[in-house]
């Protein structure tokens, strides 16, 4: 009988206790980076974008989270680092996350760090740029260019349009181009401009190979627009397309920088969470590193064959590695600042 009282009684305790566990407040969450790979483990062994989060900021306690193939860790003071995967995955990781009930993201800030290609009009490989437009040239018309009129420049162009250069629309497919908070990218410039960034006598001499002064220049930190496409892609002819359609899409007010394969993913998922007062999309940054050059130095005709296809470090030597390491060294900064100042930034994006 003592046994049976015993038992009712734990169970009367859980069933009383479950609302109270049910109700307990999501954790507030301060800042979320995405990164989109790792080499190997997390940490200890050869970097790729998250290792050096992890180590260094650090990001000590390991999370699970349903959705998620990748490392997500939580540093003790409120940040939340994750490998979301490459390509279309980090939709289903950003989303994972945002879903997860254990977590209050509504005041988040968001930085999507991770390394790209460079123009060679605007910086080189180590360098680091805060976005203001993110572009998104997935959803598009392809015809082959050997199959191309005579007319067109290239055989990308958007749909419901009938010819490049003219912008059409997307409905159901993407927002097309997200104008991320100006203030806070230049806030984030302000506090990062001065970074030392990675620097290698490999990599001076591999730059110095192409003929634009800006691609000469030792790696810097700037502003600078990312196009994003789940294809990777390389070439002049490319790059003058990635020019042209950063323009088209930002109405001439932005500048092709970088090109990677998820920004797009994580703007469109984040921009359907804020219209539900999930996430706040002004909290939202993209610090993309260059790994390497969008095109080889000189343009290979077709006559010459194939060239300037990535190798290790996507052609620049050493290239990978400083991504890695400038994506850190930039965002860092701002991470530290936004915790260190939540008081304010919790309320108030800087600016």
């Amino acid at each position: 009988m003592n046994q049976l009282r015993a038992v009712l009684f734990a169970f009367m305790t859980l069933m009383l206790a479950g609302p109270a566990f049910a109700a307990a407040k999501p954790i507030p969450i301060k800042v979320v980076v995405v990164t989109t790979f790792e080499v190997g483990e997390a940490e200890g062994d050869r970097p790729g974008e998250f290792q050096f989060w992890a180590e260094r900021l650090p990001l000590k306690t390991r999370l699970t989270v349903p959705g998620i193939e990748g490392p997500v860790r939580m540093s003790d003071d409120g940040v939340i680092g994750l490998v979301s995967g490459m390509r279309g995955r980090i939709r289903d990781s950003v989303a994972a996350l945002v879903l997860d009930p254990r977590f209050d993201f509504s005041r988040t800030y968001w930085i999507v760090a991770g390394i790209a290609g460079v123009d060679p009009q605007v910086a080189s490989p180590g360098s680091a740029a805060w976005a203001k437009y993110v572009v998104d040239a997935d959803p598009v018309f392809e015809i082959d260019d050997r199959e191309i009129p005579k007319d067109w420049p290239w055989g990308i162009y958007s749909l419901r349009s009938d010819r490049p250069s003219v912008r059409g629309s997307a409905e159901g497919s993407s927002d097309m181009v997200w104008a991320l908070n100006a203030k806070l990218a230049d806030w984030a410039y302000r506090t990062t401009k001065d970074v030392a960034l990675p620097d290698t006598p490999e990599l001076a001499a591999y730059r110095a190979t192409f003929p634009e002064a800006a691609a000469k220049a030792p790696p810097r930190v700037f502003i600078g627009d990312a196009l994003a496409t789940v294809r990777y892609w390389h070439g002049h002819k490319r790059t003058a397309w990635a020019r042209d359609w950063v323009k088209l899409w930002t109405d001439g007010k932005g500048v092709f920088a970088m090109t990677d394969c998820e920004d797009q993913g994580a703007l469109d998922v984040l921009a359907k969470f804020a219209r539900q007062k999930r996430v706040d999309i002004s909290r939202v940054m993209v610090l993309r590193t260059a790994s390497n050059f969008s095109q080889e130095q000189v343009e290979i005709t077709s006559a010459q064959g194939p060239g300037g296809s990535p190798g290790d470090g996507h052609g620049a030597p050493g290239g990978g590695l400083a991504g890695f390491e400038s994506a850190y060294r930039v965002g860092a900064p701002v991470v530290k600042a936004l915790v260190a100042g939540w008081s304010r930034y919790g309320s108030a994006t800087p600016e």
